[in-house]
């Protein structure tokens, strides 16, 4: 990418960026939580599983297994069944007892703010790490979710699907101090307007900056 296409995308994802903050001024994490580690354990339960379904369950979880401690001395039949409605429940009860096992004995019980650090812990990925760091701990951090992946290839800002290439991307054109209100803004237009296999392009309004849009496709 040469000085003058990057300098257009820079202009492109501000303009739209602005846009959606006006359309969304309450984008936030989807993800309920009160404490870093909440959101981390939060975050390992919603791989592919809802939001919503993970908010559901918890509160009830959390106060089960309050800290990680408890999680670390976890039966994990028992966590598995507590966590059965947010799928992969075997995995999950897993990665969840490691994490907090390996936070306890690195960290002393404290989730780390770092991003290298954080997907270091068992059961934590990049866009957990992310998740994380920028909304738990207010680093600048972007969170490729399948919105954001799906949405930055539709508006041409990427042309790739490899998450990591999408974030190393993405910082390039996008504002540091938009980093993480981009993924919840991006996640919101996603669900409510540019719905995968059924997007209201009519009702987008970012429609002018997607060359994906099906109402350029009908002009």
């Amino acid at each position: 990418m040469n000085n003058k296409e990057l300098e257009f995308l820079k202009r492109q994802t501000q303009n739209v960026i602005g846009i959606l903050k006006e359309e969304y001024p309450g984008a936030k994490c989807a993800l309920d939580f009160n404490s870093p580690f909440e959101l981390m354990i939060a975050c390992i339960l919603a791989a592919q599983c809802t939001d919503l379904r993970v908010n559901m369950i918890t509160p009830g979880l959390f106060e089960k297994y309050p800290d990680p401690n408890s999680f670390a001395a976890a039966d994990i039949e028992e966590l598995e069944q507590d966590i059965f409605s947010t799928g992969f429940y075997r995995a999950k009860a897993k990665a969840i007892i490691g994490c907090s096992k390996h936070l306890i004995e690195k960290y002393g019980g404290i989730v780390p703010s770092d991003v290298v650090e954080l997907t270091a812990l068992p059961g934590v990925g990049r866009k957990t790490a992310s998740v994380v760091a920028g909304n738990a701990f207010s680093i600048p951090a972007i969170a490729v979710d399948t919105h954001v992946k799906r949405l930055s290839n539709l508006l041409g800002w990427v042309e790739t699907q490899d998450q990591d290439k999408i974030e190393e991307s993405l910082k390039q054109i996008v504002d540091e101090n938009d980093w993480v209100v981009l993924s919840h803004l991006l996640a919101t237009h996603g669900r409510n307007i540019c719905i995968a296999r059924r997007p209201k392009c009519e009702k987008c309004a970012i429609e002018i900056y997607c060359p994906s849009s099906n109402q350029k496709v009908e002009k």
